[in-house]
């Protein structure tokens, strides 16, 4: 009867440890994936604060151009003071890198982007400057560019037509 017991006690703890094991494994799982998440947040965070920069510093010098290097948006050297983009450099959130650049065909830089090869997270509910990120299928496809228009308005030149809005819901009907 003794070692009948022992053999049910044996048999009760190897049960209960198997089920911590199972609970530990999907613990690590969520925060995995909490991590990564995260990880993208700021993915999409550093690389907006770099389109910002750009178009700031391609649109404040005279002649309309791209910083050559990103360490020009931490200082413009185009102006005698402490003109400032960005607070500091970067790194892409997913690989610890640098990001890797994307030039012009002068040779400046229009933008950022990871090197990841990993699929996104967020495929969808983006803001309307990231709306392009909904069809990528890896982090490496979300370009940070600020592209400069194409040409400059024309003086006397007719404004275009504002885009067609929702028709109003009547009242009581949301």
């Amino acid at each position: 009867m003794v070692s009948a017991q022992r053999g049910f006690t044996y048999l009760t703890v190897l049960f209960m440890v198997a089920i911590l094991a199972g609970g530990l494994a999907l613990v690590g799982e969520v925060w995995h994936t909490s991590a990564a998440r995260e990880k993208e947040a700021e993915l999409l965070f550093a690389g907006n604060q770099y389109r910002k920069a750009i178009e700031r510093y391609f649109l404040s010098g005279p002649q309309r151009q791209y910083p050559r290097e990103l360490s020009e948006l931490l200082k413009d050297p185009r102006r005698p003071g402490a003109e400032r983009y960005l607070r500091k450099l970067y790194p892409d959130p997913l690989t610890g890198q640098p990001f890797a650049l994307l030039k012009a065909p002068d040779g400046g830089i229009v933008g950022v982007h990871s090197t990841s090869e990993e699929k996104p997270f967020k495929t969808a509910g983006f803001k309307v400057r990231d709306a392009a990120f909904e069809s990528a299928g890896k982090y490496s496809d979300w370009k940070f560019v600020h592209t400069a228009p194409t040409q400059p308005a024309k003086p006397g030149a007719k404004p275009q037509a504002p885009l067609p809005t929702a028709p109003a819901l009547p009242r009581g009907s949301h």
